[in-house]
């Protein structure tokens, strides 16, 4: 027999399915970026490499690698226009999945941040050719986050300190010498794939030209005009520094329109010209400093002043190398 309608269980709460805020979780932010490596097809094209950046990386993130190779050790940082191209460009290389695991990462928390740093991190690959190959480069990985909802990376920091690459057992015996002598041969180096290397190489030259580009491609300006236009607001941020970066002692003070009762400026003396001077025709003037009219004009407001002696001409007790005395201020009606 049923039971009575009124005795049913009740249904349960409604699931909230919206977006749960990642305080507290870079290790799951890790496995998120994990999972959506996974998703990858290979008919991901520019527009799901660029909206994976955009889901993990800030929009003036970094990413830099160091390793040491043959010739030396070497360092690559590139900003967040490059990130896209550098994970695609492992899959180039002939990889079919990759992944980051982490052993024991330590988690510390800042104001704006948060900083995830794992001394055991290992970046694992899947390689088809020549034959299926498992390469696991290990190193320290960095990871500064921010913090708010989204908790995308601001800085990615991966050390390589060694790799392993990993082949079947039934690999081991081939039936001849040169196959066994192909698979001795590593098939990268320090874990990073030949593809990887070029492009880490080509960024060099691309990182500064990011400025260049942005400007073609915001004005449509060709690049020859693009470099000029970057060079002359470069040459104007190093001749003009703003007036925050200007030492204390160099900055003028303003005069706001709490000076009302100073001494107004001078008015502007002529003198004619005496019979050596060569511009007969011409006056001299003799201005006094320069009034605002009681406004302010913003940040823009301070004039520079050249001062031009004229040692040709010798008024009458007159000395040209002072400017004449202001006249003197006035008291207001009414005040004592």
């Amino acid at each position: 027999m049923p039971p009575h309608p009124h005795m049913m269980a009740p249904l349960p709460p409604p699931v909230d399915r919206r977006h749960t805020p990642y305080f507290g979780q870079p290790d799951y932010r890790v496995y998120e970026l994990n999972k959506r490596l996974q998703q990858r097809t290979e008919d991901s094209d520019n527009f799901w490499w660029d909206a994976f950046a955009t889901e993990f990386f800030e929009d003036d993130a970094t990413l830099t690698l160091t390793f040491c190779l043959e010739d030396g050790p070497k360092r690559y940082t590139i900003g967040r226009t490059l990130i896209p191209r550098y994970f695609r460009s492992i899959y180039e290389g002939g990889v079919s999945e990759l992944y980051y695991t982490m052993r024991q990462p330590k988690e510390s928390f800042h104001n704006t941040s948060i900083t995830l740093d794992c001394d055991h991190c290992t970046m694992v690959t899947h390689h088809g050719k020549p034959m299926f190959t498992k390469v696991c480069t290990e190193g320290r990985l960095i990871l500064e986050f921010t913090f708010d909802d989204l908790m995308r990376i601001k800085s990615w920091h991966m050390a390589v300190r060694a790799h392993r690459e990993l082949i079947p057992r039934q690999a081991v015996h081939p039936p001849d010498h040169a196959a066994l002598d192909q698979l001795t041969k590593n098939i990268t180096r320090q874990g990073i794939t030949n593809s990887t290397l070029n492009y880490l190489r080509l960024c060099v030259i691309l990182e500064p030209m990011q400025e260049l580009m942005s400007r073609h491609k915001a004005y449509a300006l060709s690049p020859r005009d693009c470099l000029k236009t970057t060079l002359f607001q470069k040459w104007q941020r190093m001749v003009a520094p703003p007036e925050s970066q200007r030492p204390a002692s160099k900055r003028r003070k303003r005069k706001g329109s709490a000076g009302a009762n100073a001494a107004p400026p001078a008015p502007a003396k002529k003198r004619s010209p005496g019979p050596n001077f060569s511009l007969a025709s011409q006056d001299v003037m003799v201005v006094g400093e320069p009034s605002l009219m009681g406004g302010e004009f913003g940040d823009e407001d301070e004039r520079l002043i050249t001062r031009l002696e004229n040692t040709q001409y010798e008024g009458e007790g007159v000395e040209w190398s002072a400017p004449p005395p202001a006249s003197p201020a006035k008291t207001p009606p009414g005040t004592h």
